[in-house]
């Protein structure tokens, strides 16, 4: 997504998102699973600085010589595209090889982002780009009500494909703490990287705009060889 979609949305969700969340909770259309999460999005609206930060979602090998940064939306089609065309093939070459360690790190353009990745941390790092394939690969179709209530039913109904529980499932969408920790740890990155378009990528410190995979194994392959 461009600089200007970013700069828009970040603030439109800021300022908007969870205000409209509330008012559809108050008029009983949110499933009640979601009903704290909606206050916690608005809370978050303007994240106090004692949020904690909560931790990066990672796989590879601590001392991999590249480090790999994705900031990426769960509702970006672009993501979505890069996940489905690039990630596959750079996890089988480069991460799982041990050559990099992979950091994902959220973005949110919307309420709907957030969730998402409530959605994807309630199983805990273990399952967590498991279920984040799920939520990138049937983007489409967990979007296409485009009303809270159909969307967060279609995300429920991920987490509970991959095995997680319903109470489970209501426990960390009432998690108003860690909305919050999201959200003020998705502010605090992206402002210390620089992140004005998703995907961006972070490479040995160096930040890359979206690429086929065939120009990310030349970067890696150019760094390796350095």
């Amino acid at each position: 997504m461009s600089k200007t979609y970013l700069l828009v949305a970040a603030a439109a969700f800021a300022v908007f998102g969870g205000g409209a969340f509330f008012a559809v909770q108050r008029g009983g259309e949110l499933p009640p699973s979601l009903s704290t999460a909606a206050l916690a999005q608005e809370a978050a609206a303007t994240p106090s600085s004692e949020a904690a930060l909560v931790p990066d979602m990672v796989l590879g090998q601590a001392d991999a010589p590249i480090e790999v940064i994705e900031y990426a939306s769960f509702t970006c089609p672009h993501c979505a595209n890069f996940h489905d065309t690039v990630f596959d093939k750079l996890k089988s070459n480069f991460i799982d090889t041990g050559k990099v360690r992979f950091v994902y790190r959220e973005v949110y353009f919307d309420k709907y982002g957030l969730w998402a990745g409530m959605v994807a941390r309630c199983g805990g790092a273990q399952k967590y780009f498991g279920i984040s394939d799920m939520i990138y690969d049937t983007q489409r179709d967990w979007l296409a009500p485009g009303v809270d209530a159909g969307i967060a039913a279609n995300l429920r109904k991920i987490g509970l494909k991959a095995g997680l529980t319903g109470e489970a499932l209501d426990a960390c969408m009432k998690d108003d703490d860690m909305a919050k920790a999201m959200v003020a740890t998705f502010q605090t990155n992206a402002k210390n990287d620089d992140i004005n378009a998703t995907p961006s990528f972070i490479i040995n410190g160096e930040k890359y705009s979206n690429m086929s995979y065939e120009d990310f194994a030349g970067i890696l392959d150019e760094k390796l060889a350095n």
